[in-house]
């Protein structure tokens, strides 16, 4: 008897790309796909397969490592998320037009809602310009198995091929098979070909000419892969009555398909529906799409998050959907909001409201003892009516402190700061200081590059690098200064402080910012070197590691904070600090530390206005 295990998504995905023979796995981290690299190294120990996996730099570089394994024959997997695609879209482009030898997976991982991304983007779109095949999965289930489907349609037709999760995916749980997994030896051969693989402009228009068939013909190809270009029929009846005389059918893709079913049984009405699931959303099969408008005289189409099956109907005036206005244009296609469609679409009374108990909101917040917030103080200590570009990292919730006005994507921090030091420069002679703040991770991804361009572009500002050794937000990968890989083998050590120094930078400076007023001295002499006549860029390097990566080795003293007499209750520290571990007790009333909570990094001691709260050694913490 087999075995079966309950599965993340993302576990489930991985599962379905190392048992197709995937040989080379690169990704960035970023949720919702975070997990799946991490599940695929899992695997690669237990079945002690030969695959190499990484945490490449950003997702252009994974893309393009994964890419070059497909052009030797053997099967590859790029993953990232949404947002991360746009950084690989130069790759992803191209690619499409010289095609690939091995197959070549691109998992984008979409994020309706949006639950932790700046967009709600829909990454099928992508697949639509780059004009390469996407398919949507269900469950988990239906990812891990769509995946030998996916590679076996992109060495069909040499052509890369995007597996298009979502977070509910990712995130859901199933009980899933778990079937012996082998490999097939696999001798990688590069057959050069400069007419392809270098291709100059001129080739490149034989190139899309030669794309441009392999679309058509996947569109048509019903007696390959039926599974993928054939739309599954959801529902058992072939006919359907209940609105007459208008005969009508659902097409859904995704996992609102999941919803469908379960608001359709609720109904009564599962047999009684035509429902349509659609895999490959693009390109669309054009017998089917043709078939349906012959067929039906309304059709409801549910996707998310963009209208790209819909927008492949020749006639639309059938359709229902988002371009219509039938179906919300922005937001997750919750089941409560499917059932309030499906209802409307259908003609039924619309469903009794249910009323949801009211609980008090808490904003998310950096954790206790954690070495960004007194990053943050500092800052606004030391710039108090300066301007803050910040970055996309937990470190995001600077927002929470007032220290950061801007957010825009990876590495625009840095950009954003120059774009702001020339427009206040040119126009005024008292600008307000600029302190940009930036991770390691974020720093490595994309602010090399928007740091050189500042330098030479004259821009003068303060950029607080905050080093805590890993990629915190999407569950502790490593990173360049760490000094260990994936696997966790010793690799060379890259220095922030080289790095920073060679992009032409001067003024180089790092401090712990549990030292509060040393950290703010180096902060005080990078404004100062700013804004001197001889001066220029000025960078601070925060170290400290993340308090949450237990994989760090570290040594340091736990202090014991209390609260002493003295404290007026004026809620100061629990309004320009926040600590989670300092909770007030009401107007004027001294405030409490929750010894469970508190880390005892010992900052709140500095950050107290009237000395109110003191530590004394507690014990000696060591990570692992």
């Amino acid at each position: 008897m087999s075995e079966r295990k309950i599965l993340l998504g993302n576990e489930a995905i991985a599962l379905g790309l190392v048992e197709s023979g995937c040989t080379v796995a690169a990704s960035y981290p970023g949720t919702p796909a975070s997990e799946i690299l991490g599940a695929i190294v899992s695997l690669r120990e237990k079945n002690r397969l030969k695959l190499h996996a990484e945490w490449s730099i950003n997702e252009k570089v994974a893309y393009e490592v994964a890419l070059a394994n497909s052009y030797t024959g053997r099967r590859s997997a790029a993953i990232m998320k949404q947002v991360g695609l746009n950084v690989a879209a130069d790759p992803l482009m191209s690619s499409a037009y010289t095609g690939v030898k091995g197959g070549f997976i691109v998992v984008s991982a979409d994020d309706p809602g949006p639950h932790s991304s700046q967009t709600e983007q829909d990454s099928r779109f992508f697949a639509m310009i780059a004009k390469i095949p996407v398919v949507d999965p269900v469950s988990p289930a239906d990812a891990r198995e769509i995946a030998a489907a996916a590679y076996l349609l992109s060495e069909r037709y040499e052509i890369p091929v995007m597996l298009r999760p979502t977070t509910r995916v990712c995130h859901a749980r199933q009980d899933i098979e778990m079937l012996p997994v082998s490999q097939e030896p696999s001798f990688p051969l590069f057959e050069k070909n400069p007419a392809r693989w270098a291709a100059t402009p001129k080739f490149r228009l034989v190139l899309h000419r030669l794309l441009n068939d392999k679309i058509q013909k996947i569109s048509e190809d019903e007696a390959f892969l039926p599974r993928l270009l054939n739309a599954d029929r959801l529902s058992s009846s072939p006919g359907f009555s209940l609105v007459k005389p208008a005969p009508v059918c659902i097409i859904g893709s995704g996992v609102v398909v999941g919803y469908l079913q379960e608001i359709l049984t609720d109904l009564g009405l599962l047999d009684s529906v035509p429902v349509y699931r659609v895999l490959m959303p693009y390109p669309l099969s054009k017998s089917f799409s043709e078939d349906l408008l012959t067929r039906y005289e309304r059709i409801l189409v549910l996707e998310e998050t963009s209208p790209v099956i819909e927008s492949q109907f020749s006639d639309r005036r059938k359709i229902f959907g988002r371009n219509s206005g039938f179906v919300p244009a922005a937001g997750e296609l919750l089941p409560e909001v499917v059932e309030g469609i499906v209802r409307s679409f259908l003609r039924l009374p619309e469903a009794a409201s249910v009323e949801t108990p009211a609980f008090p909101g808490r904003r998310p917040t950096l954790c206790a003892g954690c070495p960004h917030r007194a990053v943050f103080f500092a800052i606004k200590k030391v710039f108090p009516k300066g301007v803050y570009p910040g970055d996309i990292g937990c470190y995001t919730l600077g927002l929470n402190l007032g220290v950061v006005d801007t957010v825009l994507c990876m590495g625009a921090s840095i950009s954003q700061a120059a774009g702001f030091y020339h427009s206040f420069r040119a126009s005024r002679e008292d600008y307000p200081s600029i302190c940009a703040t930036i991770g390691d991770s974020t720093f490595f991804h994309s602010g090399i590059p928007a740091l050189i361009n500042a330098v030479v572009q004259g821009a003068r500002f303060v950029l607080v690098v905050m080093d805590n050794s890993t990629a915190a937000m999407t569950g502790h990968q490593p990173t360049p200064v760490l000094g260990t890989n994936l696997d966790g083998m010793p690799v060379p050590k890259v220095s922030i402080q080289d790095l920073v120094r060679a992009c032409g930078v001067e003024f180089v400076q790092t401090g712990d910012p549990y030292e509060m007023e040393d950290f703010m001295g180096l902060l005080r002499s990078a404004g100062e070197h700013v804004k001197s006549e001889n001066g220029g860029m000025a960078v601070v390097i925060s170290q400290r590691p993340c308090l949450m990566d237990r994989s760090q080795s570290r040594r340091e003293i736990r202090l014991q904070m209390k609260v002493e007499e003295k404290c007026t209750g004026c809620n100061f520290c629990v309004k320009q600090f926040e600590c989670p571990a300092i909770l007030p007790r009401g107007e004027k009333e001294p405030v409490v530390i929750d010894s469970a909570m508190c880390t005892g990094c010992g900052v709140c001691e500095t950050v107290c206005p009237h000395g109110a709260i003191s530590g004394s050694a507690s014990d000696v913490y060591c990570g692992e």
